[in-house]
């Protein structure tokens, strides 16, 4: 066999053995862009897909706030200024509320979304 020959069984047998390799590399997260601001989260509600993975992309308009569900195993802070990303996979459906846990004003109590998982 010439070097061509072999050059050409090398590479048709290391795509076999990688093809198969890159079919099962996990997709990309969607990323779910959030606004937080008082006394509200833009959007309001959020639809998820029970297995796939996301990354919620929180961002502060004016103060730090809160994002709080526990039974999807949220619980951070949204700092002013910049982006603060929360990758779940949700495995549950069902409709969860978030809150803001972090003290943002008089209407506080009322800021709070939807996330719903199907």
């Amino acid at each position: 066999m010439g070097l061509t020959l072999h050059r050409s069984l090398a590479v048709a047998a290391a795509l076999a053995v990688l093809a198969p390799l890159a079919a099962a590399r996990p997709e990309e997260p969607a990323v779910v862009e959030i606004t937080a601001k008082r006394f509200q989260f833009t959007p309001s509600e959020v639809t998820l897909e029970r297995g796939k993975p996301v990354v919620l992309r929180l961002h502060s308009e004016d103060v730090t706030h809160g994002f709080y569900m526990k039974a999807l195993g949220i619980d951070t802070v949204i700092p002013p200024g910049r982006n603060t990303d929360v990758a779940i996979t949700p495995q549950q459906p069902g409709r969860y509320m978030v809150i803001c846990d972090h003290f943002c004003g008089a209407g506080h109590g009322n800021m709070h979304m939807d996330i719903v998982v199907k």
